[in-house]
């Protein structure tokens, strides 16, 4: 009888135990990441609507924004292959600027231009030296590039 009721103690532990573990992955279990989802999705459905909100908290309400998948529009880059693009503009598309996608991936290279009216005429490296690339980070290096052209807030 003890041996039955060691035995019973020691069913109940396992039990217990294997009720924590599934409890504990339940809860390990998070959604994926955003940054996760297909390229094309992630930029229409994420990126251009945060874009457009972080823009607008920055005072500019005429704002436009495409993604496309075309030429580069610089000066000495039109041979290069098709690459998608996030087209922003505003101040009455007197100020315009482009997001590069050429590996078709957030993770991967990225370029920037921006114009006032102009064909751009330098293509800049944007965001290269990031570890994780994630929503926040692609907004936050968007509108610090466009602090520093001094087109955004009162500079």
């Amino acid at each position: 009888m003890a041996e039955e009721t060691s035995k019973n103690k020691a069913g109940e532990a396992a039990k217990d135990e294997g009720k924590t573990a599934k409890a504990k992955a339940a809860k390990k279990e998070k959604p994926p990441a955003i940054e996760n989802k297909p390229f094309a999705e992630f930029v229409q459905q994420h990126y251009l609507p945060a874009v457009q909100k972080a823009i607008a908290d920055e005072g500019i309400s005429d704002l436009e924004l495409s993604f496309v998948k075309q030429k580069l529009p610089v000066k000495g880059m039109e041979q290069l292959d098709d690459c998608w693009q996030v087209v922003g503009s505003f101040a009455q598309g007197k100020r315009q600027f482009n997001i590069y996608f050429p590996d078709e991936n957030i993770k991967g290279k990225k370029a920037f231009s921006c114009n006032e009216g102009n064909q751009p005429s330098t293509l800049e490296s944007f965001l290269i030296d990031e570890r994780k690339v994630t929503l926040d980070i692609l907004i936050w290096g968007l509108t610090q590039r466009l602090n520093s052209q001094k087109w955004l807030g009162r500079n």
